[in-house]
């Protein structure tokens, strides 16, 4: 029986141990863009077809949208780390759900032993 009025909240190792498992993290978005070269004669820009390039897309901590090149042979782990980082951002709207349905729980529980005491 408890008597505290905080429900008891869920061991945070689990979700560290999960959180570990899907390092890395990042928040943004990954564009192929096509863009042309610098030099002078090239056929592919001549043609309009232009250059693959890949974008990095993400918000600085200023709230301004910014841009970063992104290597090819990095596309992959980066599109990996921003799926990680929508996982995390599930797991955090899930635990606030979770933390009101169990304060609720808790606080119908505490009543309940209350009023068992008082009849």
């Amino acid at each position: 029986m408890q008597t505290s009025r905080q429900p008891v909240r869920q061991d945070p190792t689990l979700l560290l141990a999960e959180v570990a498992r899907h390092w890395p993290m990042a928040k943004g978005s990954v564009a192929e863009v096509h863009k042309p070269c610098v030099r002078a004669k090239c056929r592919a820009c001549a043609s309009g077809r232009k250059h693959p390039a890949f974008l990095f897309a993400f918000t600085d901590p200023q709230g301004r949208r910014r841009c970063r090149y992104v290597p090819r042979d990095l596309v992959p782990a980066l599109r990996q780390a921003i799926a990680n980082g929508r996982w995390m951002e599930e797991q955090m709207r899930r635990g606030g759900v979770r933390l009101i349905e169990e304060y609720r729980r808790h606080r119908t529980e505490t009543a309940r032993t209350q009023e068992g005491r008082s009849s």
